[in-house]
């Protein structure tokens, strides 16, 4: 029989210290009977008692919880009804937080939010970013007090504590070791020390997971890249486009997918270079993804040379070109003789251009307002 260790912390941080596989044992081997106080609680707060049951019904078998707390801490700070069940369906954990500890993150949240208002609407989306452990809280106020020393605006900060809580829970010095390695990198390609900061928050906010890989994974990367003859000019540009993203790759599988992709449009390597300029996508796009979509343009009667010259249009899966060529050509488009670039773009902007070329379908061939013109 398992036993928990007794500690100041409380059930949630105990959780957290467990063993995942210990948790995941037979009910009889931790609580048999459920929380029935809570369980009533619950229910005045039209939880869907069900979904919890579901995914996290040992939450309900812990003893004490603190419900009428947390639904009274989010309640002072705007948040209705409805809001507090979603919350607490999507993350029953939080109600195994103590209320000083509630009240621990209130305050350091609210040391990076405009109001409380924006608070309950992170805590809406990302509960499990505010209902943390105790023992994440000093790393949490160490790491927002370093970017703050960064000047990035509370906003951001805000951002990456929501969508990143594991970079904010750690040690301050491994997301210093990171931040450094960008500033130093970007300076080394050639930008400008006076728009570093923006350049920064625009990054981090792009993909906020940036800051919890190494430091060794960008330089790698990097390191590839200006081996295959990319400048410093050209590697700034694809670190900006591929807004930290770069650090999802690896070298093995950037060198699989530009080999294949330049061997597939038979270009020189500076051209091919260019392409990938345009197109970074060719960076991390997978062997048989590229081939599905190669071979989807080629079947509608795109040529190589078009692709080259669009080369973004590989950004699109087979399936959306196949519907945009028709819905173009019944406008009287044809794909194989115009520009690829009317394809690109998100929805919006494909239902743009489409609206542009349903007008100049619907024209009259002649300006009904115009003079007519009579002969002398």
């Amino acid at each position: 029989m398992l036993r928990l260790v007794t500690t100041s912390l409380c059930l949630y941080c105990q959780r957290a210290q467990v063993t995942p596989s210990l948790l995941t044992r037979p009910y009889s081997s931790i609580v048999h009977k459920e929380n029935l106080v809570a369980i009533d609680a619950l229910y005045d707060l039209s939880v869907d008692i069900s979904k919890i049951r579901k995914l996290k019904g040992w939450v309900l078998r812990q003893s004490p919880l603190y419900v009428s707390e947390t639904a009274a801490l989010l309640r002072d700070m705007g948040a209705g009804g409805p809001v507090i069940a979603r919350v607490l369906e999507l993350h029953p954990e939080a109600i195994l937080c103590k209320p000083e500890q509630m009240e621990a993150q209130k305050k350091l949240w609210m040391s990076v939010c405009a109001s409380q208002k924006d608070l309950v609407g992170i805590i809406e989306k990302f509960p499990a970013s505010f209902f943390t452990s105790s023992a994440d809280h000093d790393n949490q106020k160490a790491n927002i007090m370093y970017f703050q020393t960064l000047h990035l605006n509370k906003r951001i900060i805000s951002k990456l504590m929501a969508s990143a809580p594991q970079s904010f829970s750690r040690p301050v010095k491994q997301n210093e070791e990171m931040i450094q390695t960008l500033q130093k990198t970007y300076l080394d390609l050639g930008g400008r020390e006076d728009n570093m900061k923006t350049w920064l928050q625009k990054l981090l906010t792009q993909n906020p997971y940036v800051l919890l890989k190494p430091p060794e994974v960008l330089r790698d990367n990097l390191t590839f890249l200006r081996d295959r003859g990319f400048t410093s000019n050209e590697l700034l540009r694809l670190l900006s486009k591929l807004r930290g993203f770069v650090t999802e790759l690896n070298p093995e599988s950037m060198r699989l997918t530009l080999s294949y992709s330049q061997e597939t449009l038979k270009c020189t390597e500076a051209e091919f270079r260019e392409i990938v300029l345009q197109c970074p996508a060719l960076l991390y796009y997978s062997v048989p993804i590229l081939t599905e979509r190669f071979k989807g343009l080629l079947a509608a009667g795109v040529s190589m040379e078009q692709i080259m010259k669009t080369p973004t249009v590989l950004e699109l899966t087979t399936q959306i070109v196949q519907y945009r060529i028709q819905k173009l050509r019944s406008f009287g488009y044809d794909v194989r003789t115009g520009s690829l670039e009317v394809l690109n773009g998100t929805k919006k902007d494909f239902e743009m251009s489409n609206g542009k070329l349903r007008l100049r379908q619907e024209r009259p061939l002649f300006n009904p307002v115009a003079p007519l013109r009579t002969e002398d």
